[in-house]
């Protein structure tokens, strides 16, 4: 069984650390290992620093919340060769929530809110950055829950004129852009992926889904100008809170990930 996962929070970069080294998780993490969870001496937890380094360690001892670890291994997982981004249109309830949180543990790189036409939730003001932080914070559970190294940013919400400079910019750079809608004729399995990275720095992937009430036509009409391929999932039309990490899962497949 793979050893549960703790982000850290402060304190010295976990880069520096060294095999045999001893490593203090406190705060919440630290509570949340020694209270909630009630990790004991002997036990095997990861520490990770969402960029990539893995501290593999042996729990020494646990004083309530907080615990000392035994650094046994330093991980560096490699970044992603290609970066798979979910654009995510504001749904009403929580489904945009449950999108994001699967499709993380799935696979993608980074979130992107967007305010599409027919969304029925509005970020403005206080409430945006509420809804903001209640994303971030998805994000961090499901990088525990899925046992990653690497911690997704969360961008701010995009409009969908934002959204579609974005397109140009990313498909100009050598990137691509896929909108989930379920009359287009090209299958997910056929659109062209971006290849992989070198010494220029990863492209990026951009998967675009809409509201509960779908994209509208000029907003379509607008990604696809500026560079966006328009595809179809399959036969049957998933919710707002499935199409997008159904769709991060079959698009890593192609990437090799899940090899």
């Amino acid at each position: 069984m793979s050893a549960p996962v703790f982000l850290a929070d402060g304190g010295a970069p976990l880069a520096t650390y060294a095999a045999g080294a001893t490593y203090a998780l406190g705060g919440a993490e630290g509570r949340h290992a020694g209270v909630v969870q009630r990790k004991r001496a002997g036990e095997r937890v990861d520490v990770v620093d969402g960029a990539g380094t893995r501290l593999r360690c042996t729990v020494v001892r646990a004083d309530g919340p907080s615990l000392e670890l035994a650094v046994d291994e330093v991980v560096r997982e490699p970044a992603p060769d290609v970066v798979v981004t979910l654009v995510q249109a504001l749904a009403k309830g929580d489904r945009d929530e449950l999108a994001v949180e699967a499709a993380i543990e799935v696979g993608a790189d980074a979130v992107v809110p967007w305010q599409a036409e027919r969304s029925v939730v509005v970020w403005r003001g206080e409430r945006a950055a509420k809804s903001h932080a209640r994303w971030v914070a998805t994000v961090r559970s499901a990088t525990k829950q899925a046992r990653r190294a690497w911690l997704a940013p969360v961008d701010d919400a995009h409009t969908t004129r934002q959204l579609a400079a974005r397109v140009r910019a990313v498909v100009g750079a050598g990137g691509a852009a896929v909108v989930l809608h379920e009359e287009a004729t090209t299958p997910l399995a056929a659109v062209p992926l971006p290849a992989p990275g070198g010494a220029g720095g990863a492209p990026e992937l951009l998967v675009v889904v809409g509201p509960e009430g779908g994209i509208a036509e000029a907003e379509l009409a607008a990604l696809v100008e500026a560079g966006a391929t328009a595809a179809r999932l399959g036969p049957h039309v998933l919710r707002t809170s499935t199409a997008g990490p159904v769709a991060v899962a079959l698009l890593s497949e192609r990437l090799g990930r899940w090899a």
